[in-house]
This record gives C-alpha cells, sequence and structure tokens, in this order.
C-alpha cells in the first residue's frame, strides 16, 4: 500500500488555513498581529523617510502649526493644557500602573504582562526614536509650550495610542454587542486623537509627528498583544494550565 506524499498545492492550503483558524497556537490572532505590525512600520518608514527628504508633509506640517498657533484662545489653550499634562509621562505612568493593578485583582495575567511590557517599553521605544531622528520642534516667537527635546515621534500620542489601545483591546473583549464594541474603539480613537490634537495646538509637534507617534504606538503594542496572545495559546496547546487557572489553584490550596 503506497503513500502519496501531499503536493505543494495541498501543503499550501493547509499552511492558509491554519494562519487564518481562529483557534490554534499560530492561527488567525497571529496572522492579524503580523499584518498590523507589517502595515503600521511600512507606512511609519515611509512618513520618517519624508520628513527626513523635507518632502511636502514638511510643507504642511509648517502651515498647520503657523494656523493653529494663529487661533489660540485662552480657555481652549488651558483645556489643551490640561489633555496634555494629563497624558504626560507622570499621568501615562499613573494610567498604566492602575491599570495593571486592576488587571492583577481581576486575576488577567496576560493582560498584565501585555501592560508591564507595552507601557513603558513604547515609552523607551519613543525615546530611542526620537534620538534617531533628532528633529526640532515647531519654533515661533511667542510660543505657548517650549521643550528642549525632540519631536520626532510625539512621546504624548505614542503612549496615549498604547495605553487607550490596550484598554480598547481589553474592553472590546469584554463587553457584548457590536454596538458597545464600536463605542470602545471609537473611545479610543477620540482620546488619541485628542492628545494629538493638543500636541499640535500647543505648539509641541507638528502634524507628522503625532502621526508617526500613532503609528509607531499601533505598531508596538501590536507586538505585545501577540506576543502574549501567542504565549497564551502555546501554554494551552501543551496542556498546561494557564496563569490565571494556576493563580486560581494556588488561591484554593491556601484557603
Amino acid at each position: 500500500m503506497s503513500i502519496t506524499s501531499p503536493t505543494l498545492h495541498q501543503r499550501l492550503r493547509a499552511f492558509l488555513a491554519a494562519r487564518f483558524s481562529p483557534e490554534g497556537e499560530m492561527g488567525l490572532h497571529l496572522t492579524i498581529g503580523i499584518c498590523l505590525i507589517l502595515f503600521a512600520g511600512f507606512v511609519f518608514g515611509e512618513l520618517a523617510e519624508d520628513v527626513v527628504e523635507g518632502d511636502t508633509i514638511t510643507v504642511i506640517d509648517a502651515q498647520l502649526a503657523q494656523w493653529f498657533h494663529q487661533r489660540a484662545h485662552p480657555v481652549f489653550t488651558q483645556v489643551m493644557f490640561f489633555i496634555t499634562h494629563w497624558n504626560g509621562i507622570v499621568g501615562s505612568s499613573i494610567m498604566g500602573v492602575l491599570l495593571a493593578l486592576w488587571f492583577w485583582r481581576r486575576g488577567a495575567h496576560y493582560w498584565l504582562l501585555v501592560a508591564v511590557t507595552a507601557i513603558p517599553g513604547g515609552m523607551l521605544l519613543n525615546v530611542a526614536l526620537k534620538h534617531v531622528f533628532q528633529r526640532a520642534r515647531p519654533s515661533f516667537d511667542d510660543p505657548l509650550l517650549t521643550l528642549a527635546t525632540y519631536s520626532f515621534p510625539s512621546g504624548h500620542t505614542a503612549a496615549a495610542t498604547v495605553f487607550y489601545g490596550l484598554l480598547a483591546c481589553y474592553l472590546v473583549r469584554r463587553v457584548h454587542g457590536r454596538a458597545l464594541r464600536v463605542l470602545v474603539v471609537l473611545g479610543a480613537c477620540a482620546m488619541v486623537a485628542l492628545v494629538a490634537l493638543s500636541r499640535m495646538y500647543l505648539g509641541a509637534h507638528y502634524l507628522s509627528d503625532v502621526l508617526a507617534a500613532m503609528l509607531e504606538g499601533a505598531a508596538w503594542l501590536s507586538v505585545c498583544v501577540t506576543a502574549v496572545a501567542t504565549l497564551h495559546r502555546r501554554r494551552l496547546a501543551r496542556g498546561k494550565p494557564s496563569w490565571s487557572e494556576r493563580a486560581r489553584a494556588q488561591a484554593r490550596g491556601g484557603a
């Protein structure tokens, strides 16, 4: 009795079926994650190249920065300062710690791992990128905000993208109904957009700075979520209990 080995076409179909299957340690979640990482990374690279070479985006940057500066209003300025300080290094760190504590109290150990990796890691990545590109910040005769650090990409916007994106990922998995999930995603996008607007309005960043930061944050968050999700699925595929199940078993044993 002869055994026919699978053809190349059959192997390709099996490979694609496994990559788009919702189940399995290397299934659809990994495929979506890699696609998001590659897409965000590619667009970030194109945008960074345009900024370095002084392409059209830099002209738009300068025009938009002047437009915001010329239309500054005292009341709106105070609102923008509140948003930008709320989502600064201190504010983002506090919110990150509170979110991590929430995951810990809920027993969401994999989400906790994402939080302690994505939030501080994203901040360090942003600092590294700033020193790679060393772009000067917008300059005005009477600036609303003066900073001595580099401009590209925006640290506030990147941190907001990681934090609110992580929160949205968690809530989308917990709420029921398409309308609520859409509302969660729109809320996260709105918060990131507000932070980006505050940075441009206050003259701390150009448009390309905040766009690059969104792409940077999305790519880094995708890396962290995809890696932790794959780790979780690998443990389950090998018959090992998840960290949450193991923690509950230890709690029952110690009771």
